[in-house]
């Protein structure tokens, strides 16, 4: 067994012909230049630390499962610990050692080494070891030691402050060499942090310590990835968060305004209000419910507010452009706002009759609505009275971050259009829904969930008028994103199932 591996180890000094004759699988230049890299510390103690950034499917897990199988084999006499972490167990953990097992397997090399499996997260050739263990917030690590090499997996997922206070002990006294791998999310993740720092030891020896990738670097060597990740900016928008972190590389901020200028002008669109409907044409109607007031007044776009610093109910009346339903990349309406109504502090036996009278006149394919809380009563009615159109939505963190994603790839993807303001109105409810827009802001909760919180924030005031700017008007609007996946080829009495506002939830 000793001569054999001794034999392998003395064929196998490049870890590329290791993969070819071993696996049959030939690592990409921008592989290749991240094992290299990395082998040399780990094989020459050097203890450095890298930062690896590649787009989503760019072949970031198969050359972690490669890599490991080679440093176990090539340091299989050696009592040689690695230690791998991921954000979860299930199914990141779990998904990793599939991937080495599968790796271990195949490998017309490594599975005549008799490689083990120990205690269900260590796998074992001759002394060398490998133990994966989970990053989650509530897991216990403490007391593993990597001597060799130190891995975290999707570090923008992982807590800084699980890193610093249980994971990164396990390389203090060993010099084990440490790799971040993942894809760019903000500028506050450990991802971040850690490529921060390797910048920083990079500028003072010149050696490389981050490798970067973009989904272009990658198309130049794989034609059908770059084809997938064109169709994806398509249907998304090259300036969508996903789009610019998953894809491309780039950091965001974690909070900040949610519609910046370049947002605000790709929303902007060049078609009047209407007041009317149209006989040939596709609606539907968003609303966005509040709160009532049995003593307030019944308001819309043509009077001015009784008491704008109440919360109101906003409804939005769209048109339906169904052109790019026929474009094979997007295969989704485009949306054009026509009118917008506010009542403010009125009863919901009012706002329903009222909604009843727009339905009726519009005869719009969809309703969707707020059915959260005090709205659930109002969906209700509209649920029996039109069970075919009508789409309740329930608001949760996770919906309502779904609902901004989402939001997002509409607009990104140049399918959402405000209308021209309308001239003469005592309160113009379009410059409201724009303040609403600029005033908005988005957090991006950290850990793997994805979850963006967005909102105006409480302490927003008009600068003229002093009132508080709510969000009604761009909730009601962003509403209209459910509708994306809908059947619009059927009339109006279709079987329409309720919105599940987590199916569509991006990434």
């Amino acid at each position: 067994m000793t001569n054999f591996v001794d034999k392998i180890k003395r064929m196998l000094k490049d870890i590329s012909l290791y993969c070819e004759m071993a696996s049959g699988l030939k690592l990409r230049s921008y592989q290749e230049a991240v094992a290299y890299a990395i082998l040399d510390s780990v094989l020459n103690r050097k203890g450095l630390s890298f930062v690896v950034i590649f787009p989503r499917q760019s072949g970031k897990n198969e050359l972690q499962a490669q890599l490991e199988s080679y440093i176990m084999t090539m340091l299989s006499s050696l009592q040689a610990e690695i230690v791998k972490v991921s954000p979860t167990w299930k199914p990141q953990s779990l998904n990793a050692m599939r991937r080495l097992e599968r790796v271990l397997k195949d490998n017309l090399i490594t599975r005549d080494l008799h490689w083990t499996k120990e205690q269900g997260y260590i796998y074992r050739i001759g002394k060398a070891r490998i133990f994966f263990l989970s990053g989650a917030r509530t897991s216990n690590v403490v007391g593993a030691t990597a001597s060799t090499l130190l891995q975290c997996d999707e570090a923008q997922d992982v807590l800084i402050s699980k890193w610093d206070k249980e994971i990164a002990p396990m390389a203090a006294s060993t010099n084990a060499t440490r790799v971040f791998w993942g894809t760019a999310w903000t500028s506050s993740t450990l991802l971040a942090r850690e490529k921060r720092a390797a910048l920083a030891a990079q500028a003072q020896d010149g050696i490389q310590r981050v490798f970067q990738i973009s989904a272009e670097q990658v198309g130049k060597e794989v034609p059908a990835y770059a084809q997938y990740v064109a169709g994806e900016i398509q249907k998304h928008g090259r300036q969508h968060p996903f789009i610019r972190t998953q894809y491309f590389s780039e950091e965001i901020d974690q909070d900040g305004g949610m519609f910046n200028q370049e947002r605000l002008e790709r929303m902007q669109g060049d078609h009047p209000a209407r007041s009317q409907p149209d006989a040939h044409t596709v609606y539907a109607i968003t609303i966005d419910v509040a709160g009532q007031d049995e003593n307030a007044g019944l308001m819309n776009g043509d009077q001015a507010l009784a008491n704008p610093n109440r919360d109101a109910t906003a409804l939005t009346i769209f048109e339906i452009d169904l052109s790019t339903m026929d474009d094979e990349m997007i295969q989704a309406p485009t949306y054009r706002s026509l009118k917008r109504f506010l009542w403010t502090g009125v009863s919901h036996s009012q706002q329903y009759a009222a909604i009843r009278d727009l339905i009726e006149r519009w005869q719009p394919r969809y309703v969707v609505i707020d059915a959260t809380g005090v709205g659930a009563g109002l969906a209700s009615f509209l649920e029996k009275a039109y069970p075919h159109q009508t789409l309740p939505f329930h608001f949760s963190s996770q919906s309502k971050s779904a609902l901004g994603w989402n939001f997002l790839t509409v607009i990104e993807s140049g399918r959402y259009k405000e209308h021209q303001p309308l001239a003469g109105e005592l309160e113009d409810l379009q410059s409201l829904f724009w303040m609403q827009c600029q005033h908005a802001n988005s957090e991006i909760v950290p850990g793997a969930s994805r979850i963006m919180r967005w909102q105006v924030p409480d302490h927003c005031r008009d600068p003229i008028s002093g009132k508080r700017i709510h969000d009604d008007l761009l909730i009601s609007a962003a509403l209209v994103s459910v509708l994306d996946g809908k059947d619009w080829g059927q009339a109006n009495s279709a079987v329409v199932d309720a919105y599940d506002p987590l199916s569509d939830m991006q990434f």
